[in-house]
């Protein structure tokens, strides 16, 4: 269920099924939850962890949920996160990590090992401010994404242009600066995501619709190239929402909100190709992601209440199979 600013009308957090022959997904189970943003999955499929995204003064939680054997949820327990408006958590091998984009800082939860939360033990706050005033007047921590050698994780920071880095030590998480990722300004970097090697990332701006390509050079990355991921002729506000890379490595997607429509990026070595545009006919596509075995891609309208299921074809484009109303407000899928 979303916060009434917000406009939804969920039930909370939902557990569906899905038939991987026809594409038609089942409710099997809801539970009441305030705005539960965004959801990560503990490695053995055990536990479920989420966030509910209000605002500092309404006190948010972090929460830790355990699958029963029918895949309903049992609530295990909850710790508060002192940011507003958290909007993404990261689940990483003995700890959350929690992004506030109304206060722009990300908080480090550590796990036990029944799955429970416990204590805040890193709370680190960014500063600065960017080009588009409206939107970047402070700092928004909008993602935090551990890079595959699980020894880094950067912070997508919308608010100052910048891709935060962060170090992980022997389980301590700690700023390394020296890492950081500039990006243009006014760009508003919003998601990233990295390819299995972590030889390549790739990042999706809020406000500007660009996707760009990231390299390693030297000991850090670098922004090596730059796409439009905006369909033609759109004229306008860009407000792009998510990008997931396809399990086999070939595909890259990215989703925009106010063209309500998925771009397909086929992957060339360092470089991108525009393949498709999909339009999902539906308003606000916040979300979407892929089946782990790269057959399925499910994406959420928030405020048409509409989740569609599209086939992947052998060549990335897409062809819907499923759509339904059944789930009010989905904002985020994981499998």
């Amino acid at each position: 269920m979303l916060a009434p600013d917000f406009g939804g009308s969920g039930e909370g957090i939902y557990t569906i099924a899905l038939n991987s022959e026809s594409g038609e997904i089942t409710c099997l189970h809801s539970l009441f939850a305030i705005n539960p943003s965004y959801l990560a999955l503990s490695e053995d499929g055990e536990f479920l962890y989420c966030n509910t995204e209000v605002s500092r003064e309404n006190s948010p939680k972090v929460q830790s949920y355990r699958f029963r054997a029918d895949f309903s949820l049992e609530f295990i327990n909850e710790q508060d996160i002192k940011g507003g408006f958290p909007c993404h958590i990261e689940k990483l091998d003995d700890s959350v990590l929690v992004s506030c984009y109304e206060t722009g800082n990300v908080l480090q939860f550590p796990l036990d090992s029944n799955g429970s939360l416990m204590e805040c033990a890193k709370n680190y706050q960014h500063s600065g401010s960017s080009m588009n005033k409206a939107r970047q007047e402070g700092p928004h921590a909008h993602q935090s994404v551990a890079h595959p050698n699980g020894k880094e994780v950067y912070v997508a920071d919308l608010g100052i242009d910048l891709l935060k880095a962060y170090s992980l030590h022997a389980h301590e998480f700690s700023e390394n600066q020296e890492k950081d990722i500039v990006i243009e300004p006014g760009s508003g970097p919003r998601h990233i995501v990295f390819n299995k090697g972590g030889d390549l990332g790739y990042i999706i701006n809020e406000l500007t619709g660009e996707m760009m390509v990231m390299e390693p050079k030297g000991d850090s990355f670098k922004v090596t190239a730059s796409y439009n991921s905006l369909p033609p002729g759109y004229e306008g506000t860009p407000s792009s929402s998510a990008i997931r890379i396809h399990p086999n490595g070939k595909y890259v997607y990215a989703a925009n909100r106010g063209a309500n429509a998925i771009t397909i990026f086929k992957i060339n070595e360092e470089k991108l190709e525009i393949l498709d545009y999909q339009f999902t006919k539906g308003i606000e596509l916040r979300e979407f992601n892929i089946s782990p075995d790269g057959k399925w891609l499910i994406a959420c309208h928030q405020n048409s209440h509409d989740i569609v299921v599209y086939q992947i074809e052998p060549d990335g484009k897409l062809m819907e199979k499923y759509r339904t109303k059944e789930i009010k407000s989905p904002v985020c899928v994981a499998f």
